[in-house]
């Protein structure tokens, strides 16, 4: 009877132990914790005062992954309490995604760092090319993690590698469309025939708007009443794409009627029009400029004027073609002419005149 209690009081004893043992451990991790966050914090704000953008980045990438570090090993030493095995291949790989996660973390700020410092400094530099670049990056990070740590946990890698030969045929016809994408968004980024923030249409589809987004599946577009539109990016491969944004000038096509009671000033007024517009300082003088008598129209003389201005913002050419349509009419009345609208002329001979008179 004597033994079977020393052995309970053991038992409890020895559980009692234990217990207080983890609650150290977890009480250690916690305030390791705290106070690894809080240096982080003033280390973080330190580091902002400088110009170095990669420090930053850095410090603010491995806050979270140490702080979940921290829990990996004090859960790793809770493991071993309890006599678990295979606990070092636990830890090795909670080590592999931390330092996956902080790497993937550190190439997101970075390059969003790098896209914010050149707008600041008026750089230019293709965001489509860094987004691009950026996920090449993140993508082989977390491929690479994944395949160490499966090894790091007994799975046969080169089996696996084996299996992605015979398998990838089977995934390749299941995944055609996906994979169909995944290639038509390489072909965006290497071709470039559009990048983030221009603005796209296309004449096959009914597509236009303001690409915010080309990711490897989709490419998002903003239209102008602010819908988003989500095209899977193998759509671009097979319509035609036209890209107003890369355009080098603006043109103005408008067509002016003056009345035939004007055909003796028209000459003049065709002269002075292409003198304005040649002395324009919105005008491209370098491009096409044309102004000329075009034809005899049911109700008035048509002359065209045919140029372009060196703006190619939106708002900005509006304004211009405003300026220039307000020029011409004040030429027109300058020649005491009017801008015609449509008439009808009926002509009656003398005995349907008298006629009319009489009634």
């Amino acid at each position: 009877m004597l033994e079977w209690y020393n052995a309970q009081v053991q038992t409890y004893a020895g559980d009692y132990a234990g217990a207080v043992n983890i609650f150290a451990i977890v009480f250690l991790t916690l305030l390791i914790n705290l106070i690894l966050r809080k240096v982080l914090i003033v280390i973080e704000k330190k580091m902002r005062i400088t110009n170095t953008l990669w420090d930053d980045a850095l410090i603010y990438s491995i806050r979270t992954p140490l702080s979940i570090f921290v829990w990996v090993i004090g859960a790793t030493y809770v493991l071993m309490l309890l006599e678990i095995q295979n606990v070092s291949a636990f830890r090795e790989l909670g080590l592999i995604i931390v330092i996956a996660l902080a790497l993937v973390r550190f190439i997101k700020q970075v390059e969003i760092r790098i896209v914010r410092n050149s707008e600041k400094v008026g750089e230019v530099i293709d965001r489509t090319t860094a987004d691009a670049i950026a996920q090449l990056l993140r993508l082989s990070v977390i491929i690479t993690a994944t395949l160490v740590g499966l090894q790091s946990i007994g799975v046969n890698i080169s089996a696996i590698l084996a299996f992605g030969g015979i398998g990838g045929i089977a995934i390749g016809f299941a995944a055609k469309d996906l994979l169909a994408n995944f290639f038509g968004g390489l072909m965006i980024y290497l071709d470039r025939p559009f990048a983030v923030g221009d603005w796209v249409r296309s004449p096959d589809r009914n597509i236009e708007g303001t690409v915010e987004k080309i990711g490897w599946r989709l490419t998002i577009i903003r239209t102008f009443d602010k819908r988003p539109l989500y095209i899977p990016n193998s759509v671009f491969a097979t319509i035609s794409v036209e890209n107003p944004s890369r355009m080098s000038h603006r043109r103005i096509y408008e067509t002016i009627g003056v009345r035939y009671d004007d055909v003796n000033s028209l000459p003049a007024i065709v002269d002075d029009v292409k003198s304005m517009l040649q002395s324009h300082t919105d005008i491209a003088q370098d491009q096409t400029m044309i102004v000329n008598f075009n034809s005899f129209a049911a109700s008035s003389l048509d002359f065209f004027v045919y140029t372009f201005t060196k703006t190619t913002n939106w708002i900005e050419y509006h304004k211009v073609k405003q300026d220039v349509l307000f020029r011409i009419n004040e030429i027109i009345e300058k020649h005491d002419a009017e801008i015609a609208f449509p008439t009808s002329t009926i002509h009656l001979s003398e005995t349907e005149l008298l006629e009319q008179t009489h009634k």
